[in-house]
């Protein structure tokens, strides 16, 4: 059984997940920190569900990009739990997770999500036999997002966060909105896009796992560089 967390944005998320099948999931919308919910949200998740620790195989979390705050407690907690429990660790782009959503929709999906000072980041997804990379993750102004998603053609829905902000544009371009209840981040997304990443062998390991935030600070460059230098 997969543990998945999403901590990626205003909202807390964590599901219990066996492959395609979705066991439990907790979504929460509260002014209290991620620091203060996530793991009361989880141990009373598990509980309810009468999943126990040893049950669950494999932890997974969305990694961004989102807030910085979030994505540290959610990455932090996940690595935590990975090493103590001894299962493999999976990381989700939070993007990739949005798309999820709307898998199965015969559709390109573009998420956008806030990116600060105007700007949201974006993606182009494929949902129609599965999920694929059409466009990687950018930091785009709105209205470039919005254009660059119309150059796809065909059946075109916005997700995310930010395609509320933005949905008088999106819809005057003539391109659609995802249904509320999947625009926003949910961890039985991340759960599904994890068993797929599980499957194909891509699993993270702790030490090496750092928040993807697309704009990536200098001070997180150098760590990186010299981790790796450590590691030869």
């Amino acid at each position: 059984m997969l543990l998945a967390i999403d901590t990626s944005s205003v909202s807390l998320s964590c599901a219990l997940s066996e492959k395609d099948r979705l066991i439990s999931e907790w979504t929460a919308v509260r002014k209290l920190t991620h620091s203060e919910q996530l793991l009361p949200h989880m141990d009373a998740m598990m509980k309810e569900a009468g999943v126990k620790r040893e049950d669950i195989t494999a932890v997974a979390a969305a990694c961004g990009p989102g807030s910085f705050t979030g994505l540290r407690i959610g990455l932090a907690t996940v690595k935590m739990i990975a090493r103590i429990w001894d299962v493999p660790l999976i990381a989700v782009d939070t993007l990739e997770a949005l798309a999820w959503n709307m898998a199965g929709s015969q559709a390109f999906i573009c998420p956008m999500t806030d990116a600060q000072k105007g700007q949201v980041y974006t993606a182009v997804y494929g949902a129609f036999d599965h999920i694929w990379e059409e466009e990687k993750e950018q930091v785009l102004g709105a209205d470039e997002a919005i254009a660059r998603a119309a150059v796809h053609g065909g059946p075109i829905i916005f997700t995310g966060e930010s395609a509320d902000v933005y949905k008088d544009r999106i819809l005057s371009a003539g391109m659609k909105l995802a249904p509320p209840t999947q625009r926003c981040s949910r961890a039985g997304s991340v759960a599904m896009a994890a068993w797929e990443k599980w499957e194909q062998g891509k699993t993270e390991d702790p030490e090496m796992l750092i928040p993807n935030y697309i704009r990536r600070s200098e001070a997180e460059v150098l760590w990186e560089q010299n981790h790796q230098k450590k590691t030869l």
